[in-house]
């Protein structure tokens, strides 16, 4: 089969097209064909070793654990282990791939038990693609803030991956949504039902005397000392990326010296949430927003889109074109 694959770190250059073998299921897992998967800013971050920490992870001078980059997929169960009760061959599926990555090739196990779920029937491969991990990892962190109904929300970078799935499911939540953007991307934040969306090139959210229940950082650009005094009492700052020294330290202080409370880290990713995200969207609570598609083929180019730093959304790659 064919895989993406990168034996050095780098720039998308090192991103070659190469023969591998198809891997075999064990007892406990399925084998997918995969349809269609992603280029993330996650895995960008990963292919450029940036932060230094991921060659610690990865291989300090060469990629040698994940060679192969791709969290999301959607794609058919070709084959299953002999234990495998949860799904059944020619079953479309999407889903998270792990820590292992490896989902930006023709083929991959994942366990049945693995954050894998049945693809919406009202999706294409391609826009099932680009749910799991923007959806996942919003609706973890909006749970994390305790969102209720009538809560006025706040969320900067709203045009990504993860924005464009956070402003949906805050909508879905009952929230009053402000969406933080460049001027580009105001109209698309809009139409994912914004009830007002700010261009940070324009004005400083920070200064403008409102205060919020939750602040949603989705990028980790925001200005964590604005942020925090924009919050009301008992408000919460969600920041959806690793977090320093420095903003760890202000966060843990923050939060132990006053009423507002800063939550960073990493989603965990989840079946449920993904079986959750399946019924908003067959309810036509929530859709997929893709700003590119690229082949496999195109791989190395998706990636230099991605870091522009200026994806609207997702960027999907078509692997299998289906027949």
């Amino acid at each position: 089969m064919k895989a993406a694959v990168f034996t050095k770190y780098g720039s998308p250059d090192v991103l070659h097209l190469k023969e591998v073998e198809k891997p075999i299921p064990s007892d406990n897992e399925v084998l997918i064909k995969i349809y269609a998967t992603t280029v993330t800013s996650g895995d960008c971050r990963m292919r450029k070793a940036d932060p230094f920490a991921v060659r610690f992870i990865n291989g300090l001078t060469r990629p040698k654990k994940i060679t192969v980059l791709g969290n999301e997929l959607a794609g058919e169960i070709e084959a299953v282990g002999k234990n495998v009760k949860m799904f059944s061959t020619s079953d479309q599926v999407f889903g998270q791939t792990g820590l292992s990555l490896g989902a930006n090739a023709e083929y991959i196990c994942l366990p049945e038990e693995g954050t894998l779920a049945i693809k919406p029937a009202n999706l294409t491969y391609e826009q099932a693609s680009v749910i799991p991990f923007g959806g996942n990892t919003a609706l973890h962190f909006l749970r994390k803030g305790n969102i209720t109904i009538g809560q006025k929300v706040l969320i900067y970078g709203a045009s990504g991956s993860l924005g464009t799935a956070a402003i949906q499911l805050a909508k879905y939540f009952g929230a009053e949504v402000t969406g933080v953007c460049s001027t580009a991307n105001v109209e698309l934040v809009k139409s994912l039902g914004a009830d007002k969306v700010i261009d940070y090139t324009k004005e400083d959210f920070t200064k403008s005397g409102l205060f919020y229940d939750i602040i949603f950082d989705t990028t980790g650009k925001s200005p964590f000392s604005g942020c925090v005094r924009s919050l009301k009492q008992r408000g919460i700052y969600l920041r959806a990326v690793h977090m320093t020294l420095s903003p760890f330290v202000q966060g843990l202080w923050t939060s132990i010296t006053s009423s507002k409370k800063v939550i960073g880290g990493v989603a965990t990713e989840r079946k449920e949430n993904l079986v959750f995200l399946k019924e908003l969207i067959e309810a036509g609570k929530i859709e997929p927003v893709i700003d590119r598609h690229y082949s496999l083929e195109q791989i190395a180019e998706a990636h230099r889109y991605v870091d522009q730093g200026h994806k609207k959304g997702n960027v999907a790659i078509t692997v299998h074109v289906p027949v």
